[in-house]
């Protein structure tokens, strides 16, 4: 009797939680009831769970932007051939609304490629766009663009970034497409196909690029710093896809942004480094929100491929001082939390697979089902 009075009291708290947000909401309420969203930006924080999310909460003085929301869900995280999902099959769901195996890029469990929301949205006459914080071919971002059978197949990912009209990219790899075993120079291919491109290059918030060329921006050789190291690149970057992407298309745009390092911080059971990089994160749902607020026309979804670490609060913590654990150096099966704002936003609400992830976005775009 005691157990059950509990889970009912949890199974209240969310709900309450999901119909009011927080106690003192920021984000102002709108009716989009009928609503279709002109643009919509996909949110991933890698491995964020809700220990990391607590964390985040914990350390800054008890506040979150995630706190704007008033619709949140749950999300079922298991891949094709595991309980536990890697980011390739994770991203792979949420980019094709396929589940495929642990590894597979943008393709099926029988590797038959399927196409993304992202290239669905070019199609489509949108404007589309890429920000992260790992290599820009990792496996989150390179599931929206790629279709490979292997997601450390790097050079053959950055390859199929040939293949899109993607109009914005932002994220480390520069090697992967300057400095190839092949000695194609992609970066010149670029170029050629009207991108301005960037290695490390002016600050974004002084970067001017004409009305007629794309942008690959380039922030690392290889992998980008940690907060911890410096890095701070994501939030300008989400402020400055969002008004770039806005100029590029008067149809809408679709954008994806991840904070890869989240994980990066659970794998290596490194308290300090989740909690930063969670931050980082939460500050750059804040930009999109305030624009989102602005627009009127956006529907913005945050949520986790799969969480990391099995993070968790324990006992002895106190506010800004927290005592920290976990249960492993790898991802776990936890559901993640999916929080929406915008038009469209009530279709994320209660529990669904990560495959609806895809089948939502395409049918508030109302785009049609795509095939393989």
């Amino acid at each position: 009797m005691f157990a059950r009075f509990w889970i009912q009291a949890l199974a209240m708290g969310w709900l309450l939680l999901a119909a009011c947000g927080s106690s003192e909401p920021m984000t102002t309420r709108r009716d989009f009831q009928g609503k279709r969203p002109r643009n919509i930006v996909l949110m991933i924080g890698d491995g964020m769970g809700i220990g990391q999310i607590t964390a985040g909460l914990y350390s800054n003085r008890n506040q979150l932007n995630l706190e704007r929301f008033h619709v949140i869900g749950l999300v079922k995280t298991t891949s094709g051939d595991d309980l536990i999902t890697d980011s390739a099959a994770g991203a792979t769901a949420y980019a094709t609304g396929k589940k495929t195996y642990n590894g597979a890029i943008g393709v099926d469990m029988d590797t038959v490629a399927h196409p993304t929301i992202l290239e669905i949205a070019e199609q489509n006459g949108l404007a589309t766009g890429l920000i992260a914080t790992s290599e820009i071919i990792h496996a989150t971002p390179a599931s929206f663009i790629a279709h490979v059978y292997n997601r450390l197949m790097y050079e053959d990912i950055a390859l199929d970034f040939m293949d899109t009209e993607v109009d914005l990219l932002i994220g480390g790899g520069y090697k992967y497409f300057a400095k190839r075993r092949d000695n194609r120079d992609l970066i010149a291919e670029f170029n050629s196909r009207g991108y301005q491109v960037e290695n490390e290059g002016p600050s974004l918030r002084r970067l001017e690029v004409p009305a007629n060329k794309n942008l690959a921006y380039f922030t690392a050789e290889t992998k980008p710093d940690r907060v911890m190291n410096g890095r701070r690149y994501l939030p300008d970057a989400a402020e400055y896809g969002l008004e770039f992407l806005s100029q590029r298309s008067s149809q809408g745009f679709f954008l994806m942004v991840e904070g890869s390092q989240i994980d990066w911080g659970g794998h290596a059971n490194n308290q300090e480094y989740i909690i930063t990089e969670m931050l980082d994160f939460d500050e750059t749902i804040g930009e999109v929100l305030d624009f989102a607020e602005a627009d009127g026309h956006t529907l913005v979804i945050v949520t986790a491929d799969h969480e990391t670490g099995g993070f968790a609060i324990n006992r002895g913590s106190e506010m800004g001082d927290l005592e920290t654990g976990f249960t492993t150096g790898g991802h776990t099966g936890n559901m993640v939390p999916v929080f929406a704002y915008g038009p469209g936003a009530e279709q994320f609400a209660g529990i669904i697979d990560n495959t609806e992830i895809f089948e939502k976005m395409v049918s508030a775009f109302g785009f049609n089902a795509p095939k393989p």
